[in-house]
């Protein structure tokens, strides 16, 4: 008589570096919005290029892939709503992220964007408490999830590791600051020209470049104003040649004169 099949859990891709036991699991069920979810395992070269992976052990690293899967976001699909819980530390392989929150008179507001190798969920993994934000997909993006008790793991266990939180957590402190001191401008033309210095890198020979610029309503919830103000902003930004399309990028001619209209010294009418 034949023997029924048993269910089984899929090999690790990485079988190679992988402990006794190693099974493949899905990611916390905070985190499979999708309707139809595409899971795939994660490479050891991707998580090398994840910020607090990248001093990991290789062997530790192929630990991890075998408990981690990636998932692809759709542009406004929601990662995380805010008073969740569980959620997990997050990793963007790919595309970009933005943390929006609410007014009380339901007006969206963002407050900052999460690119490439980064991670989230950060602040959920050390207290315990739930989501201060939302975090939504403002691109198409592909992103992985390590559950808390993994994560802290992660974070703590070596001092690499808790510098690297300790860094990251400044970096938001920084820019929480520098988007408070955005939203006290009087106009909102200064406010989206501060925006924009805030997204700027300088980039080698390139020259000063805003990398895949957010779209013009993604810039409107973060500087608390309309769409309609941001596009006539960048038209006459680009009338006067400070900045100028290039590609996929926005190049910043003239970093200094964006300087100038952010601080109110150059404006449409004058």
């Amino acid at each position: 008589m034949k023997k029924p099949q048993q269910d089984h859990q899929p090999e690790c891709i990485l079988h190679r570096f992988r402990p006794p036991g190693c099974v493949l699991h899905h990611k916390p069920e905070a985190l499979l919005r999708a309707k139809s979810p595409v899971h795939m395992p994660i490479l050891i070269p991707i998580l090398q290029g994840l910020r607090l992976f990248d001093q990991l052990p290789i062997e530790k690293m192929a630990q991890l892939s075998c408990v981690m899967s990636e998932r692809r976001l759709e542009r406004r699909e929601v990662v995380i709503k805010r008073g969740e819980e569980g959620a997990g530390l997050g990793f963007v392989i790919e595309g970009r992220l933005q943390t929006v929150n609410f007014t009380l008179d339901g007006k969206e507001v963002g407050t900052d964007f999460i690119e490439n190798g980064d991670f989230f969920g950060e602040l959920s993994v050390i207290d315990g408490r739930p989501a201060p934000e939302y975090i939504i997909a403002v691109a198409p993006s592909r992103i992985t999830v390590l559950d808390r008790e993994l994560a802290r793991e992660l974070m703590f266990s070596t001092p690499a590791g808790a510098e690297a939180v300790a860094t990251r957590l400044a970096e938001r402190m920084r820019r929480a600051a520098s988007h408070r001191a955005l939203l006290s401008l009087p106009s909102s033309f200064q406010r989206v020209c501060a925006q924009l210095m805030i997204l700027a890198q300088r980039r080698g020979a390139d020259g000063i470049v805003i990398h895949l610029p957010p779209t013009h309503q993604e810039i409107a919830i973060m500087v608390n104003t309309s769409r309609e103000t941001v596009t006539r902003t960048l038209q006459f930004l680009q009338t006067m040649k400070v900045v100028a399309r290039d590609g996929n990028d926005l190049l910043v001619s003239q970093p200094d004169v964006l300087k100038q209209a952010a601080d109110g010294k150059v404006s449409p009418s004058k």
